[in-house]
């Protein structure tokens, strides 16, 4: 597996790239949780078999999935940040909030009957975590007791907004509920900005 210091010196190459202004899109980086997220990995042994689903900050979990860093890069620098998808690799990511959660259900509800191996482990952040979507999918995968899992990474805001305040409670909805068996959550800070370098790139 993928080691800490080789996750921390990838965002860091493509923060210096994205300086330069090479990459024309947005991108969103990440530092401060690399730690939760290979123990997440490790400890739920996820292989080849399952699928990744993630939003606009997943080139952590492309590479601890096994993307290879150069083919990774490369989509990265081609301006496919925040939407990485690797079928190969079953790493399906999205741009969009809330919008492969669904899926994700559902491709667990497949895999349970059609009697295939695998599972699914979906990434998200705190304020992701409050959309009704999210409610929804956790709900049905526990209900119906299917091979998924849902990780919170929570950083504390939106963006830029504090989450607590717009939670108006110091903790996520789920905690001390049944739902919580279907779910992993972590605090974390991240060491960059929500997106881009928190300053001007001209193209």
């Amino acid at each position: 597996m993928i080691t800490k210091d080789e996750i921390i010196a990838f965002e860091k190459e493509i923060a210096d790239i994205f300086a330069t202004g090479v990459i024309r899109a947005p991108v969103h980086l990440r530092a401060g949780r690399e730690d939760a997220l290979i123990a997440v990995f490790k400890e739920h042994q996820i292989n080849d078999d399952d699928y990744v689903f993630g939003f606009w900050d997943s080139h952590e979990l492309a590479l601890l999935k096994g993307v290879p860093r150069a083919e990774l890069k490369q989509a990265i620098i081609e301006g496919k940040s925040i939407s990485l998808c690797f079928p190969k690799y079953k790493v399906l990511c999205s741009g969009i909030v809330g919008s492969l959660m669904g899926t994700a259900a559902g491709v667990a509800w497949s895999l349970k009957n059609q009697g295939k191996k695998g599972r699914v482990f979906l990434f998200c952040g705190d304020m992701s975590a409050e959309t009704g979507i999210f409610h929804e999918a956790v709900k049905y995968v526990h209900n119906f007791d299917l091979p998924a899992t849902f990780i919170v990474c929570d950083n504390g805001v939106s963006v830029m907004t504090d989450t607590r305040a717009v939670w108006g409670s110091a903790e996520p909805w789920f905690v001390g509920t049944k739902y919580e068996s279907k779910i992993i959550y972590f605090k974390y800070t991240n060491g960059y900005p929500h997106s881009g370098l928190g300053k001007l790139i001209k193209f």
